[in-house]
């Protein structure tokens, strides 16, 4: 029987992926673990595997092809020892049984596209596969189709994730997916219904917050009024004063979580000048005493943001109750610290996640971000790499920004925006003496962190960073 590939679904969010390029031709024989195409998400491009064995036998969605929904059909395998053309005339659209269409013949309706309804692993690279059948899969005569045999149970890989997140018996589940298989939509089924709740079972992960709606804002005196439509906003220009620049995944994502974030989120912000004279003779000790290869390249090369992200972790952890996210009915607080870092790419950025940053060294982090950050601008990052985190490090000070104030990035916390380093003035012993002083500024969503405990977290920071030889035991 030939094999239907699908476009895949590559993290639970996603309902269109672009279809980069394909690394296999028709007629090409695939083996299990063979990169069959390139995806490109909002945020990534991904490498999709094979999982069965066989010959491309026809690529129906051409290299290059943008906004593919997920769950289409993009390109058929012959089965092993099947005839490839009879496979691929097989697979594709069939025209009515006699051969000729009928004029009044309604298509048949496309599978589900909602990243709920997939078969495959989120952010594991995976194509989506069906095997096509004389009959439909799914309901089987004779009763419902059963998810398990002999006490094994069968769910893909994104139903058994939010299985786990949400509290519910995969063996109480009944599946709808090919020859019973639990999917996605069926544990969402089973939650809604309330009847399959594991016992003693705690949600992982926050789902994300839903959007308030804004209230209507006046317009400003002479100016535009709120929720202008795209020719409204082009009206109030010459047509020759701009160029239009379509937006990508990326820049769409962007916009949409930060302005749920500013609308959901009670932002409030806590600012201190933390001075760096220790930490920067700290930094060339330490960068000097590095061991050097044979070539002579230092094993490590110490950053100040290095420093500010090993104490953001140290700091999570001395004040324990900071170290947390909201999660709607409840607060989800962490053993350890996961300190995501801003990177710039272009046309938006990414936020690549140090894990366990108050365990590791600051040689690990160093090098870890410098992997992470080389990945994310050739959009090379897995999902798991830049998803969850408690906090979030964006660092300015290359750009000689001073101050500024930082959107929180759900289902985080917080983020500490970082200034400039610059000499500065103060009064020491009571006589002026002069500094190297960094201005951070930490925005708290206030669902999670009072005042008092966002000044107690921004306090631990600054202690760290002011004797820094603390990050080194």
């Amino acid at each position: 029987m030939p094999i239907n590939v699908l476009m895949p679904a590559l993290s639970p969010t996603m309902e269109k992926g672009n279809l980069a390029k394909w690394l296999k031709k028709e007629g090409d024989a695939v083996k299990s673990g063979d990169v069959l195409a390139e995806i490109e998400t909002d945020k990534a491009t991904m490498e999709v595997e094979a999982i069965d064995e066989g010959v491309l036998a026809k690529i129906l969605v051409p290299e290059g092809t943008a906004d593919v929904p997920v769950n289409d059909l993009i390109a058929i395998i012959a089965a092993e020892g099947e005839d490839v053309s009879a496979a691929a005339a097989g697979g594709a659209p069939k025209a009515a049984s006699n051969g000729a269409a009928k004029p009044d013949a309604k298509p048949e309706p496309k599978a589900d596209a909602s990243a709920a309804n997939q078969n495959t692993t989120p952010g594991g690279g995976h194509m989506g596969y069906e095997r096509v059948n004389a009959a439909p899969e799914g309901a089987q005569p004779g009763g419902a189709p059963q998810a398990s045999t002999g006490g094994r149970v069968f769910a893909s890989p994104l139903a058994r994730r939010i299985a786990k997140q949400e509290g519910v018996d995969l063996g109480a589940v009944q599946g709808s997916g090919p020859h019973g298989r639990i999917i996605a939509r069926d544990v969402q089924a089973a939650k809604a219904s309330g009847a399959t709740q594991a016992p003693a079972a705690a949600p992982q992960a926050a789902e994300a917050p839903k959007a308030a709606t804004p209230a209507p804002k006046a317009a400003a005196a002479g100016g535009a009024p709120a929720g202008l439509t795209t020719d409204q906003v082009k009206g109030f220009y010459a047509k020759d004063a701009y160029e239009e620049v379509p937006l990508d995944g990326m820049r769409k994502t962007i916009a949409k979580r930060l302005t749920e974030a500013m609308q959901v989120a009670p932002h409030f912000y806590l600012t201190v000048d933390c001075e760096l004279d220790a930490l920067m003779k700290l930094r060339e000790t330490l960068n000097g005493s590095a061991a050097k290869d044979k070539d002579g390249k230092p094993a490590f090369k110490l950053s100040v943001n290095d420093f500010v992200i090993k104490a953001m972790g140290l700091a999570l952890i001395r004040v324990p109750a900071a170290n947390a996210v909201w999660a709607e009915d409840r607060i989800l607080r962490f053993k350890h610290a996961e300190v995501g870092v801003a990177v710039a790419i272009d046309g938006g950025l990414f936020t690549p996640v140090i894990r366990r940053a108050d365990e590791k060294t600051l040689s690990t982090i160093s090098n870890e971000m410098k992997d992470f950050a080389a990945r994310a601008r050739a959009k090379k990052l897995k999902p798991e790499e830049y998803q969850g985190g408690v906090t979030s490090v964006s660092n300015l000070g290359m750009f000689g920004i001073k101050h500024f104030t930082a959107v929180i990035n759900p289902p985080q916390s917080s983020i500490l925006a970082v200034g400039a380093g610059e000499k500065r003035v103060v009064v020491k012993d009571g006589a002026p003496a002069v500094v190297q002083v960094m201005t951070c500024t930490l925005s708290c969503d206030h669902r999670v962190l009072d005042g008092a405990l966002g000044a107690e977290l921004v306090s631990a920071f600054k202690g760290l960073i002011e004797n820094p030889m603390g990050m080194l035991v």
